[in-house]
């Protein structure tokens, strides 16, 4: 009888749906994780709501994202990037990117812009994934704004459209920002012609100080010499 009473809650278990297991107190981690991997692949209305409840569940937020996105299910991924979760917000942004749909540059690109480094980020990631020019503008809108993301972004946009970047680049060169500064410069310093030497050395002159940024991102930005930059892309303009 010990040995029924023990395996009761398994054998119970299994013989409930996986949709109806996601939820189910009664259950471990492992078990709700086992029935989220089941669902996937699976288009059945009643289970995309089902995940799109999940992705509230720490537990099961991986799995539910990714399950969502292999089924196609666009609609509760891009609700979910309205989330008052931050990680629910990240993972969403994270599986749109995937789709590469031109109706979600727009969402992807104000996801870019969250408050929360890890989305932003996220977002930023997911719109690199399209493979066409029709992410270059909302990537080179948050390049010119600055900022961490918008830095990164500057490179992504250099990459496939050096002429745009440069322009930005010039813009991000009367930055305040010695990050927004570096990113510039480099961008000149692959792309840039002698019209952009007299701001280059203008700031190889003034800023000959090494400067270690804090507070931005994770946290490991190393220090930063924008005057050995500017030097360095001063130098390679000069060489062309």
């Amino acid at each position: 009888m010990k040995t029924l009473a023990f395996f009761l809650p398994v054998i119970l278990a299994a013989s409930e749906a996986p949709v109806d297991r996601l939820f189910d107190a009664k259950l471990t981690t492992a078990q709700r994780a086992t029935a989220c991997f089941e669902l996937r692949g699976k288009i059945d209305p009643r289970v995309i709501v089902a995940l799109g409840r999940a992705l509230e569940d720490p537990e099961l937020l991986s799995c539910a994202a990714e399950n969502l996105r292999i089924a196609g299910a666009i609609e509760p991924l891009t609700q979910a990037l309205v989330s008052q979760n931050f990680q629910v917000r990240a993972a969403a942004a994270r599986e749109l990117g995937k789709f590469d749909r031109p109706e979600l540059l727009e969402p992807l690109s104000r996801a870019a812009r969250d408050e929360n480094t890890l989305v932003a980020i996220n977002a930023l990631n997911g719109l690199s994934q399209y493979q066409d020019a029709a992410a270059v503008p909302y990537l080179a809108a948050l390049a010119s704004e600055g900022g961490m993301t918008g830095d990164m972004a500057l490179e992504l946009v250099w990459q496939r459209d050096p002429a745009r970047a440069v322009t930005i680049a010039r813009g991000l060169l009367r930055s305040a920002q010695v990050p927004d500064q570096l990113y510039a410069t480099r961008v000149l310093g692959a792309s840039g012609d002698a019209t952009d030497l007299p701001q280059l050395r203008k700031i190889a002159t003034a800023h000959q100080e090494i400067l270690v940024q804090r507070d931005r991102g994770f946290g490991l930005m190393p220090a930063i010499n924008l005057s050995r930059a500017a030097l360095s892309a001063i130098a390679a303009i000069e060489s062309r």
